[in-house]
């Protein structure tokens, strides 16, 4: 889970949690501070529910518990230089992290904060965190001052927006003798979040995803085309969110400066017809289908092969329509398959989404405003609506991409539940007249 919090029902050693974590490989980081004691009960706790916990410790922590604490607790070695003398240090590098399928920072100071928003990786936890790309949890603990100070506040902000998950701190007493929030959360707490998180990993497993991304570009000669400003940034945290529950992703790609997610495939396309013709390639055995890109809605009649000159450009360009690439998917999908669409509008919003919820049959249609400040093109965050059904709505706040990707995804897993998009090939489905 990507939300930017991770809370979930359950005590830390029952069943559920016990079914969820066993045979699980976690990785968990301790940092410097008094909290780290509290750190080992919680290493204890997911040994007993059957995890396989590999610890790695800053030297601050080493300073407050002893590494063997931690080894006999997780029954592994831990891993404190990145420099050790032996290769364990790749290993905890590179193959622990490649292998993990949780990695859960616990205690985390100001100053580890700080490095992870900023990319610094000076240690073996820090340099940990930036190599994986499985999810993260991170539980804070620090002195009240500390938590709430400005710097602070900013590196959590900034690193909820990148997808981390939080085990928020509690309030009490301090080991600096003050009462305050800034204490780690419970170890109930959070081996709860912890089975939560490794739940919403598995989620999507054995799902085949399939989303456009981007815009597309229309040429009317090889130096001039029609395109819009999508920067593919909401389809590529569709695709990122859906790889982290363990879908199998291919996203079909306009041109974009974004880099490919890690274990997803990427088509890069240009124009509307070639997305088309790549949509339509891959769709057979697609589960969820997500139509996120920025389609070009029309495309010059005529193309020239040389570039046209300006005193020889035509005053008046002729359009004509490119294929519909929402309806023919709605249209031929696989038995089974989910098809959700985006409704990027001006005005009447929700009117205009239903509308096309309505006449492309579609499962689900996500809603967002490309007009003014907030609007949703070229921006890193995003506030959506989601329509369903003849009245099902739900409104997404303004948050990360990633944040909204995984409450989208979250209603497609709803909805999926509910038995919508397992409608067969080959029932009627009205075609809508215009392009998307």
């Amino acid at each position: 889970m990507k939300d930017g919090s991770a809370n979930g029902p359950g005590n830390a050693a029952g069943a559920d949690e016990a079914s969820a974590l066993a045979g699980r490989t976690l990785l968990v980081g301790v940092c410097g501070g008094i909290a780290a004691y509290k750190c080992a009960e919680v290493v204890s706790a997911l040994r007993q529910a059957g995890a396989d916990v590999h610890v790695i410790m800053t030297d601050a922590a080493c300073r407050f518990v002893t590494p063997l604490t931690f080894q006999a607790l997780s029954n592994n070695p831990v891993h404190t230089d990145m420099f050790a003398d032996s290769s364990s240090w790749e290993i905890a590098h590179i193959g622990l992290v490649r292998k993990t399928d949780l990695f859960v920072v616990l205690g985390a100071t100001a100053n580890t904060l700080a490095k992870l928003a900023h990319g610094i990786a000076d240690n073996l936890l820090t340099t940990c965190v930036l190599a994986t790309r499985k999810p993260v949890l991170v539980a804070p603990a620090m002195n009240t001052q500390m938590l709430e100070a400005a710097a602070t506040q900013h590196n959590l902000r900034t690193l909820r927006e990148r997808g981390l998950s939080f085990v928020e701190p509690g309030a009490g007493f301090l080991a600096c003798g003050e009462i305050g929030e800034g204490r780690l959360a419970e170890p109930e707490q959070i081996l709860a979040a912890i089975e939560h998180l490794v739940r919403r990993t598995d989620c999507m497993r054995g799902e085949r995803v399939l989303i456009t991304a981007g815009p597309t570009r229309e040429f009317f000669d090889p130096f001039r085309f029609l395109s819009n400003p999508s920067s593919g940034r909401m389809g590529y945290a569709l695709a990122e969110e859906a790889r982290a529950r363990g879908a199998t992703v291919t996203v079909i790609s306009g041109q974009t400066s974004l880099p490919v997610p890690a274990e997803v495939a990427v088509v890069q396309v240009t124009s509307a017809r070639e997305m088309h013709a790549a949509v339509m390639e891959h769709l057979p055995g697609t589960t969820v289908f997500i139509g996120a890109a920025a389609v070009s809605d029309f495309r010059p009649s005529h193309y020239s092969e040389t570039k046209v000159k300006k005193g020889d450009a035509a005053r008046t360009l002729v359009l004509e329509h490119n294929p519909d690439i929402l309806a023919d998917v709605s249209a031929h999908r696989p038995t089974g398959c989910f098809v959700a669409g985006f409704a990027a509008e001006t005005e009447h919003l929700e009117e205009y989404g239903r509308e096309k919820l309505q006449a492309k049959q579609l499962d689900c249609i996500v809603a967002n405003q490309i007009a003014g400040a907030g609007g949703a093109f070229g921006g890193s965050d995003s506030e959506v609506i989601i329509l369903w059904g003849r009245d099902g709505r739900q409104a997404v706040p303004r948050a990360s991409k990633h944040i909204v990707a995984g409450a989208i995804l979250d209603r497609i897993a709803n909805l999926k539940t509910a038995g919508h998009g397992a409608q067969p090939p080959g029932v009627s489905r009205s075609r809508p007249s215009g392009p998307s």
